[in-house]
């Protein structure tokens, strides 16, 4: 069913969360008895078993959305459960985004009120604008104005996201801070405001490691409860996460399920990881740090694009030739430095680990 007026009656390529794990919202729901804030559809403690998976008491198993720490999805729901708002910080590809969708459908059962951040965001993204032609023809008035997805929160009572708070620009980011702090909008060209209904929260997302980043004032700051998303612990950890969203991605593709693919996502999951912590996981050898981040994110997209080689091009098994040019990708982002890096990792640690020869030709093959 087309829940958000796409109106072609085609599968979706990406469906929001409330459409994707309709089933487990709707068997929260049924066996929660706990109390909901106002206008939320679940109650916290289903919210917070929503991201974290269990089973419920009539059988349904509700998958993880999220594998970390339970008390960091504690404190975000209980701080949405209050009216401060929560700002998800963290490094790219912890998450952040994934996170703050699932928890707006779970409390509001829309994810779609979105504000994206760019360098280029406007302030009517964040307030409102005006359609010109009713402007011009019957001259200011409510008719006239288009609300943004934060004015259409505050009016329904329901949850919205702004991500990447900190690509926007600073003059444009204190707008929310008037919404934040009184859960007031003005509308000063018609001397009326909106005032928030009780259930408006606001999810921000925002890292310090990208370029272009806008910090926000302390003001702004002041106005949100932060948690902090980190990096995945352990290895074990990272290749459960990204196994999880490969198996969900290459569905959503298409893509013809890969036999024995946990043993190349460990090998991928463990080169980012190396290279990301400056040390081999024995602790023996130390590698420099290329420039890039190498997220899980960034390896869960290396892991799908695999797949897609493997079973267009392949014999739909995961090989390392269907990985080494992706993680040749990840890792040279500056190509004088990181290929020097890469090279280094290549002879030093790859070459010399058992199992690991299949790998080394394979990346040898693709290496600049």
């Amino acid at each position: 069913m087309d829940t958000h007026g796409n109106g072609t009656g085609a599968q979706a390529l990406r469906p929001h969360a409330e459409d994707a794990f309709a089933h487990e919202l709707k068997a929260l729901a049924a066996a929660d008895d706990r109390p909901r804030p106002p206008r939320w559809k679940l109650s916290p403690w289903a919210v917070a078993t929503y991201l974290l998976g269990g089973t419920l008491s009539d059988g349904t198993a509700v998958t993880p959305k999220y594998v970390g720490p339970r008390r960091i999805v504690e404190v975000a729901v209980s701080t949405l459960a209050t009216d401060r708002a929560l700002l998800l910080l963290g490094v790219p590809g912890t998450a952040k985004t994934w996170v703050s969708e699932h928890l707006a459908a779970a409390v509001s059962g829309d994810s779609t009120l979105l504000v994206q951040g760019t360098a280029g965001t406007p302030e009517e993204a964040v307030r409102y604008g005006w359609d010109y032609a009713r402007l011009l023809a019957r001259g200011p008035g409510r008719e006239a104005l288009v609300p943004s997805p934060v004015m259409r929160a505050m009016a329904d009572g329901a949850t919205v996201r702004v991500e990447e708070l900190t690509r926007i620009p600073a003059d444009v980011q204190d707008s929310l801070i008037t919404i934040l702090s009184e859960k007031t909008l003005p509308i000063p060209e018609l001397g009326q405001e909106v005032q928030a209904v009780r259930g408006f929260n606001l999810i921000a997302t925002a890292n310090d490691r990208d370029r272009g980043v806008n910090d926000l004032s302390s003001a702004l700051r002041r106005r949100f409860n932060t948690v902090v998303l980190p990096l995945p612990a352990t290895a074990d950890a990272e290749v459960d996460i990204v196994a999880r969203r490969v198996d969900q991605l290459g569905r959503a593709l298409d893509l013809p399920p890969a036999p024995d693919a946990l043993a190349e996502i460990r090998r991928v999951v463990t080169v980012f990881r190396e290279l990301r912590e400056g040390v081999t996981g024995d602790g023996r050898t130390k590698v420099k740090t290329p420039s890039g981040t190498l997220s899980t994110a960034e390896a869960i997209s290396v892991v799908t694009h695999g797949l897609a080689l493997a079973a267009h091009f392949g014999d739909g098994v995961l090989r390392p030739s269907d990985v080494a040019a992706g993680i040749l990708g990840a890792v040279v982002r500056d190509p004088a430095g990181d290929r020097v890096v890469w090279q280094e990792y290549l002879e030093a640690v790859v070459r010399e680990r058992d199992g690991w020869q299949d790998f080394y030709r394979a990346c040898r093959e693709v290496a600049p």
